[in-house]
């Protein structure tokens, strides 16, 4: 495979990555969402206590990672089309977006044992059914090369 095909399914790949990172960040954040889905939940009056004091923090949380996300992002494409192309700047920029998207990764995942932790079994039926019944969003790239 030439060098400039390995750039573009690497540039691809991650731009892919990032946008399902930004579709779950933009669902995250919405406020109606957010507060429509404790309603969803019916949680009583101690879940909503409990949920609104996780939820504040890990909102910053993947806020601030998401923010770190974009700026590595940004110096992965101004490197692969810099001037001069540097292979180890590419792979640099490349291992910290895949760090950061783990780390991502993680909180999202403690989060929602957290709020497993909050939820009767018909409570966490229906978020576990409200999340995987969410549609795939296509990332940037795929939404840029559409006819």
């Amino acid at each position: 495979m030439k060098p400039s095909a390995l750039r573009f399914a690497l540039l691809f790949s991650v731009l892919l990555n990032l946008g399902v990172v930004a579709a779950i960040v933009v669902d995250a954040v919405r406020a109606p969402v957010a507060q429509a889905l404790p309603d969803y939940l019916a949680l009583r009056a101690d879940q909503r206590v409990r949920w609104q004091a996780a939820e504040g923090p890990f909102l910053a949380q993947f806020s601030a990672a998401s923010r770190r996300l974009e700026a590595h992002r940004t110096g992965l494409i101004r490197a692969i089309f810099a001037d001069t192309v540097d292979p180890a700047a590419i792979e640099a920029e490349r291992a910290q977006i895949a760090e950061l998207q783990q780390a991502q990764q993680r909180l999202m995942i403690e989060q929602l044992l957290a709020e497993r932790a909050m939820l009767d079994p018909a409570q966490r039926e229906r978020l576990a059914h409200l999340l995987i019944d969410q549609p795939g969003v296509p990332s940037a790239l795929e939404t840029l090369h559409r006819p």
